[in-house]
């Protein structure tokens, strides 16, 4: 019997250091998997593929709640492993851009970007724009530019409809803005929202 219970401690063991391994490995393994660090390229690919595992070994890529999804992030959340410890200097984030189309009822149309220009908000919500765009959960990429779009009803309470614009910044390098070179934008996503209907994407690529 004490045999026993030795090995399904073991077991217990062996699979929460898994987990605590999966979960602190998995945002620097984005990061290198993306070109982010100075890391040469041949470890990019190796590093994408071990991302891809631990994603799946925590139930990331399923769109679904699932029922081992929901106790898998029950039990991380209780031991207090559900998000990885970072002990660097931050790494700048991939540039994402969300812009709002307002179709007021008389008509008229207005553009608007969340923050309303002020720095503080900005900065949230560019932590929340780069989740957004590292998800690859269209569900959970809809519902949260979704939440994003209700702010704007709670301050435009005659718009009608809003167009949701996702993409992305391609920001130069310096040699590139001495040549004059600008940012540009990369459409990704779009999504439609109305006070009456269930949201719907537009396009996902």
């Amino acid at each position: 019997m004490a045999v026993r219970h030795a090995q399904v401690f073991l077991v217990a063991f062996v699979l929460h250091f898994l987990l605590v391994l999966a979960v602190a490995a998995h945002d620097t393994l984005w990061l290198i998997g993306h070109g982010l660090t100075i890391l040469p390229k041949f470890c990019e690919f190796s590093a994408e593929k071990v991302e891809r595992f631990t994603s799946a070994l925590l139930t990331q890529d399923i769109a679904s709640p699932s029922p081992l999804r929901r106790a898998l992030s029950t039990y991380l959340h209780l031991a207090g492993i559900e998000r990885g410890y970072g002990y660097f200097a931050p790494n700048v984030p991939v540039s994402y851009k969300l812009v709002l189309e307002l179709h007021h009822a008389d008509g008229t149309i207005d553009y608007e970007v969340p923050g309303g220009g002020r720095a503080a908000t900005e900065l949230r919500i560019a932590s929340l724009l780069d989740e957004i765009g590292r998800s690859r959960n269209d569900r959970l990429r809809e519902y949260l530019i979704k939440m994003v779009a209700r702010s704007v009803w709670r301050e435009h309470p005659d718009v009608s409809t809003v167009r949701a614009i996702f993409g992305l910044r391609n920001l130069p390098t310096v040699d590139e803005v001495e040549r004059g070179a600008k940012e540009s934008y990369e459409f990704l996503y779009a999504y439609d929202f109305s006070r009456a209907n269930t949201p719907s994407p537009l396009t996902n690529p």
